[in-house]
């Protein structure tokens, strides 16, 4: 597959075409309902930037039945999920990675923890474990304590304040937003929120993974948790 190396723009904060990813990743991300798409050639790009209601070929797009269309082709997916037993209680991540038509899944869990934590586990160890660092990746998780920390900032400006929040109360989980923020730097990724419990079939196997790690004995110490 050609590397693409023109993205173009149709809604964002800047429309047009871009030639650097993290230049066109400022203006769509975290703006609703952004729209842009990738190209080998910039010739390609402006005949969509001209249509962008149609494909390359003139056929229209499909919708993805969660979220509008926003013409980027994710060529890893990954579906993540957590959650604890009485939160705080015995906690459980479930992962499911999708790329060229191969399916992983990933599960653990711990002693004592919370739902928010195994949210944030579950992108961490799903990031970690992936071979291929320069592909576009999807996250999509039911957790908007994790979506919004990432595409509005929260987290980035609570590091920069030394973990402190805009009401001067420290950040909780701060192990884990700073281990996630790291693995995130260099990605061409973006995070998106999915109903959880909502027949999304990865969504839903994400669930069940991590509630089987909730549930098993001898767990490990979240030492973040429990220091």
């Amino acid at each position: 597959m050609a590397k693409k190396k023109f993205y173009a723009i149709a809604s964002g904060r800047k429309p047009g075409i871009y030639t650097s990813w993290p230049d066109a990743q400022a203006q769509v991300k975290g703006f609703p309902k952004a729209r842009f798409k990738g190209f080998a050639t910039r010739e390609e790009a402006e005949n969509w930037l001209r249509n962008p209601s149609t494909s390359p070929s003139g056929q229209k797009k499909i919708h993805h039945p969660q979220k509008e269309e926003t013409c980027r082709k994710a060529e890893i997916e990954i579906y993540t999920d957590g959650g604890a037993l009485g939160n705080p209680g015995p906690g459980g991540y479930g992962i499911v990675i999708i790329h060229s038509d191969r399916k992983k899944e990933i599960c653990g869990g711990y002693r004592l923890t919370t739902n928010n934590r195994m949210e944030l586990m579950g992108c961490i160890v799903a990031l970690q474990e992936l071979k291929q660092k320069d592909a576009p990746i999807t996250l999509y998780s039911d957790s908007s304590y994790v979506v919004n920390g990432i595409n509005k900032g929260w987290a980035k400006n609570w590091r920069k304040n030394g973990w402190i929040k805009s009401d001067k109360k420290p950040a909780m989980n701060q192990d884990l937003w700073a281990e996630l923020l790291t693995l995130t730097e260099d990605l061409d990724i973006i995070f998106r929120w999915v109903k959880g419990h909502a027949g999304n079939p990865n969504n839903e196997r994400c669930d069940q993974l991590a509630v089987a790690s909730a549930n098993k004995r001898n767990l490990p110490v979240d030492a973040g948790y429990e220091r």
